[in-house]
């Protein structure tokens, strides 16, 4: 048994390289949805529906556990996946809860009521899917009061990144930014709301300022799932090596997956 983890492409590679440097002992099997990506721009039953299909072709793996490494998928369908959809006997997990449980400074699995936080003005980065689904929002009343959150739809960030054209995605963080800071001008935190955007923190961290704390994705939810793991033993996948599966072209992924990785990455077809 191996944990799995799914995105919509090849964000979520951002994740998976801080889960196995954290948990070196875990085997884990990537499934990204390269053939159906961006999710972000998609309606909220289809995101359901293409969601639910890469879960199930990781259960079939082996993977009673599944990380949606993919805040889109997250965001649009993980609460009904959960109320709806998840057997008893399996484990679907998000990537926001812990972004948000850090922001919020609380401990994980702290579900005291809502009370004040030292941050009062939230940016919000993240795919128009998961801006619109307000899941981000949702999830931080359900810890915080008293913070306002502006959400700035990133189009065209993934498209960008996903193929490869980096001078163009620097070129939309910029422009993104700018226009949030017309509407929120001091924000004291920054939250990236898509697992491809920590390729671009160093150009998020130089528009927004020093003074704005940014908050990114992989290392939170690696300590958050080794926090899970050591609760839930059983979960814990034993033996094997890690191994990375695609619903696209494998060798076109492999060679797009090393600016992710930093490291010749092999995909098999899905």
């Amino acid at each position: 048994m191996a944990v799995g983890v799914f995105d919509s492409g090849l964000g979520g590679l951002t994740v998976l390289a801080a889960l196995e440097k954290r948990l070196p002992d875990v085997p884990f099997v990537y499934l990204g949805d390269n053939a159906n990506t961006p999710y972000g721009v998609r309606e909220a039953d289809e995101i359901f529906a293409l969601t639910c299909a890469g879960v199930e072709r990781l259960w079939a793996e082996g993977c009673d556990l599944v990380i949606l490494a993919c805040n889109t998928a997250s965001a649009a369908a993980l609460r009904r996946m959960q109320e709806t959809w998840v057997p008893r006997e399996r484990r679907v997990l998000g990537v926001f809860v812990p972004l948000i449980e850090a922001l919020t400074e609380r401990q994980w699995g702290d579900n005291s009521p809502p009370r004040e936080v030292a941050v009062k003005h939230v940016a919000l980065f993240a795919t128009p899917a998961t801006v619109q689904s307000r899941a981000f929002q949702r999830e931080l009343a359900f810890r915080a009061i008293g913070v306002d959150v502006e959400a700035q739809p990133c189009g065209g960030v993934v498209d960008a990144i996903e193929e490869g054209d980096m001078l163009l995605a620097e070129a939309l963080v910029h422009s993104h930014v700018a226009a949030l800071k017309r509407r929120m001008p001091r924000p004291e935190a920054a939250v990236l709301g898509c697992t491809h955007y920590p390729l671009l923190e160093p150009v998020f961290r130089a528009a927004l300022g020093p003074e704005v704390a940014v908050y990114s994705q992989p290392e939170i939810v690696a300590a958050s799932l080794e926090d899970y793991l050591n609760r839930h033993p059983e979960m814990r996948g034993e033996g094997g090596a890690s191994r990375y599966l695609t619903t696209g072209d494998p060798i076109a992924t492999g060679h797009r997956a090393t600016t992710f990785m930093r490291r010749a990455t092999s995909f098999e077809p899905a």
